[in-house]
């Protein structure tokens, strides 16, 4: 399907698409254009602007959106978006899915209010990678599953529905590449006053290797405290000992391994640094409501 088969201007009350499909297009519209939800969408939208400006609500929360801007809107929240009154058009990239439950971690700095994410501006040089992952997106969602799928389409002002589980899940990874680009990109907000650099330090030692085996007596070591001068100072700059935030960094781990890996649930135990398989399967049901076959099988987006 493409462009030439939509309003050039979405009527008000236009239905989002329904949950479980994934949908993926390239507009550039002009000024008039404009989308309204009442009752939100059954799906997450994302929306990447890469020429003049855009205007997006969700609720409460409002924000213009301007090259390199990625917007996320969440569920079942009323929203309205469009090109922005005084902008020549808006180009854009944007897509209707389900969200995997690991970019919470990722979107969830940048969220700002009503289920609305706003990340800063993407770098220059990171912009061709982004419209590529867009347009991989968009080839991955018109595969019917079977022979080679096609290739880069001609007209980039499409729509495309992906509608076997291969195509979605090839178009979900390609848009997983856009989140993790944008989100690792970005400038995130900054760190809480007064949070001494040798927490931050820790802290960037978990997330890198959240499996390694980290003790508190490891972490103190490598930014040079004592043990128990160490937890003491992490746990009342960030509201948390270490190992509980370790715990947390392990199971977001664990969520990414299993969305993106056949591996048994034993192995991502053990990848992610849970020596005991009855243990993880335990904390991850506390964590995500889910045991994690179920998870893997697919599960709403929990916030990080």
């Amino acid at each position: 399907m493409t462009a030439d088969g939509l309003p050039r201007t979405a009527a008000p009350a236009d239905p989002g698409p329904p949950p479980g499909l994934v949908v993926v297009g390239h507009f550039d519209q002009p000024p008039g254009y404009g989308v309204s939800r009442p009752r939100g969408a059954d799906s997450w939208l994302f929306t990447w602007t890469t020429g003049g400006r855009g205007e997006l609500r969700q609720g409460a929360a409002h924000t213009r959106a301007g090259v390199g801007d990625l917007v996320v809107l969440a569920p079942g929240v009323r929203h309205d978006y469009g090109v922005e009154g005084a902008a020549p058009h808006w180009r854009f990239w944007w897509a209707h899915c389900q969200a995997r439950p690991s970019w919470a971690a990722w979107l969830g700095p940048f969220e700002v209010g009503e289920g609305m994410y706003v990340l800063p501006p993407t770098p220059a040089d990171a912009h061709a990678r982004i419209e590529a992952a867009f347009g991989r997106m968009l080839t991955a969602a018109r595969w019917t599953g079977t022979g080679t799928p096609p290739g880069p389409a001609a007209d980039r002002e499409q729509v495309a529905v992906a509608h076997g589980a291969a195509a979605r899940e090839l178009a979900l990874c390609a848009l997983e590449e856009v989140v993790l680009l944008t989100a690792g990109t970005a400038r995130t907000p900054s760190p809480r006053p007064g949070v001494d650099p040798r927490v931050r330090r820790a802290q960037e030692m978990v997330a890198a290797d959240p499996g390694a085996p980290h003790t508190v007596e490891s972490l103190a070591a490598g930014v040079g405290l004592s043990p128990s001068r160490f937890a003491h100072l992490f746990t009342e700059q960030l509201g948390r000992s270490p190992m509980r935030a370790l715990r947390e960094a392990r199971l977001h781990h664990a969520a990414r391994l299993l969305e993106s890996t056949d591996l048994p649930v034993e192995r991502v135990a053990a990848a992610s640094g849970f020596v005991s398989p009855f243990h993880f399967n335990r904390v991850f049901r506390e964590r995500y409501g889910l045991p994690p076959g179920a998870y893997r099988s697919g599960g709403p987006m929990v916030d990080g």
